[in-house]
């Protein structure tokens, strides 16, 4: 324990854990990406695929509260290290930052807090189903029905949600921010794992590169494909009317109860 305790207080030890933490958070990124892209196929299939994971509660929970410790871990070193590289330089760079820095490299800190609360929104609305902030109403009530069992509509959601200018919005930002932030990360854990070198190191920035701009353009797409009314809308109008139904009985029923005490 102590031992482990002394890796994490040094320098070298935090960036091994922001180089190990970043790899399993980009893995997850990419398993996620394949996941969400069935929203362009039938409903059937998201749902299905939704559906095989709430059957896995042990399996989701491990995989939700993984994502989180790996997400804390990242940030907290990210900190740590930043708090430390201020410590020993109190006088700043002069000009735009130290000799050879990317504009990425220098606010890193700052998109991975962010994108940190965008994972946190993303399971209240998503995961939560918190109504409050999805700008269209109880997604819980979004109902399906696959091999004669009722389940979640997770296409219905996804169609729903990114169908609010906001929602499309804060979620594009948060791919793009991400995009930075993968761009010079993905670079960066390899120099900390010490693969970096004269005739590695260009192909290694392509990969990140590519890597980053291949995961930007399949998270965006969805929200643009939704928000546009390529993908989803006649289903999406079809659960707006059911909602509303809902709603209205919710309102009449009380009501009759009611009068009959």
């Amino acid at each position: 324990m102590s031992t482990v305790a002394g890796i994490l207080k040094s320098s070298l030890g935090r960036k091994y854990v922001m180089a190990g933490t970043g790899i399993l958070l980009f893995l997850f990124v990419v398993g996620h990406l394949v996941g969400n892209l069935q929203v362009f196929g039938p409903p059937e299939l998201i749902n299905t695929y939704a559906h095989f994971l709430q059957s896995k509660p042990l399996m989701v929970w491990g995989a939700r509260i993984g994502l989180l410790v790996l997400v804390g871990l990242h940030v907290t070193t990210a900190v740590q290290l930043s708090l430390a590289n201020q410590a020993a330089r109190p006088v700043g760079y002069a000009g735009r930052g130290a000799y050879g820095s990317t504009w990425q490299s220098r606010y890193m800190l700052g998109t991975g807090i962010v994108i940190a609360a965008f994972i946190l929104y993303h399971l209240a609305h998503f995961t939560a189903l918190l109504p409050g902030i999805n700008g269209v109403g109880d997604f819980s009530k979004l109902k399906t029905v696959l091999h004669g069992e009722p389940v979640r509509d997770v296409y219905a959601m996804m169609v729903l949600g990114f169908q609010v200018w906001w929602v499309a919005l804060f979620y594009l930002v948060a791919q793009a921010l991400l995009f930075i932030h993968l761009g010079h990360g993905l670079a960066s854990l390899f120099q900390t794992l010490g693969l970096r070198n004269h005739v590695w190191w260009p192909r290694i920035q392509l990969f990140a590169r590519g890597a980053s701009l291949a995961v930007f353009i399949g998270f965006a797409l969805i929200p643009i494909s939704i928000y546009l009314r390529v993908v989803g809308a006649d289903y999406a109008e079809m659960k707006k009317a059911e909602l509303k139904s809902a709603a209205m009985v919710e309102a009449v029923v009380p009501a009759g109860k009611a009068a009959t005490h």
